[in-house]
């Protein structure tokens, strides 16, 4: 089981790299990437579909919230999403491989997989195989998770040589209850560390308590957590969580 690289436990980790709050500096896009470089902080990253088929780094499900753009993400073909305007100013949702080519092995680069099932389901498949296809070669420090753990069950079939972990929460929050609540209950658990080859969680920062997570901690596994927003919470977090994911304000 590939295990996760020692730089993902030093520089802290800019969630959906540094942005600046989406004013000049939108959220997975090219100047984030960049600014996140120059600081020397490691890069968290989400993926979409494309219509295509093409691994795109974008958060949302549609385009409303960041973009110039309405309606859902995964209508959209690269050329298409590589024209977008972004209320930033900034064009151009960009590729997976256009990212790796910026990163260059820099910084580690964490990498989560966004569920396309819908309900955290096994109806997974197209976008962790342009994960892959984009990851072919790529030499730098890189981790792959996702909520859903069979994105992450099939990506450890595709890229086994790649550090992979899930990404974990309480399950509790609004946006949660898209998910039916049996498969919450279950997800809350953590069941599927072992069976997918984790070798390390993110999970919800102020949820660092839980029995699970620190039985998954003595177990050997690597802790990170999402997401930090003051000096305050960082300290918190850390007496559990060997990282952190940040934003809004600069770790010291």
């Amino acid at each position: 089981m590939p295990q996760l690289d020692p730089a993902f436990l030093k520089a802290p980790i800019a969630h959906r790299a540094l942005h600046d709050g989406n004013h000049t500096r939108a959220e997975n896009n090219m100047k984030a990437i960049e600014s996140a470089i120059a600081g020397g902080f490691g890069i968290e990253i989400d993926l979409q579909l494309s219509s295509d088929g093409e691994a795109m780094v974008f958060h949302d499900y549609s385009l409303d919230r960041l973009t110039e753009g309405s309606g859902p993400f995964a209508q959209r073909n690269v050329t298409e999403l590589s024209e977008l305007r972004f209320k930033t100013g900034e064009i151009g949702v960009p590729t997976l491989r256009r990212v790796l080519d910026a990163v260059d092995g820099k910084v580690p680069l964490l990498i989560e997989v966004k569920d396309q099932d819908g309900a955290m389901g096994p109806r997974v498949g197209l976008l962790e195989e342009a994960v892959a296809r984009a990851l072919a070669g790529y030499e730098g420090p890189v981790a792959l998770m996702s909520f859903n753990p069979h994105s992450v069950a099939k990506l450890a079939e595709l890229c086994p040589d790649i550090p992979r972990g899930l990404t974990t929460s309480a399950w509790a929050d609004r946006e949660d209850e898209l998910v039916p609540a049996a498969r919450r209950a279950e997800l809350r658990d953590i069941p599927d560390y072992d069976r997918v080859g984790a070798c390390f969680i993110s999970h919800q920062w102020d949820d660092l308590s839980s029995p699970r997570v620190a039985g998954l901690k003595s177990a050997g596994a690597h802790i990170l957590c999402w997401t930090i927003k003051s000096a305050e919470a960082e300290a918190q977090a850390r007496v559990v969580a060997e990282n952190i994911t940040f934003e809004g304000y600069l770790p010291t």
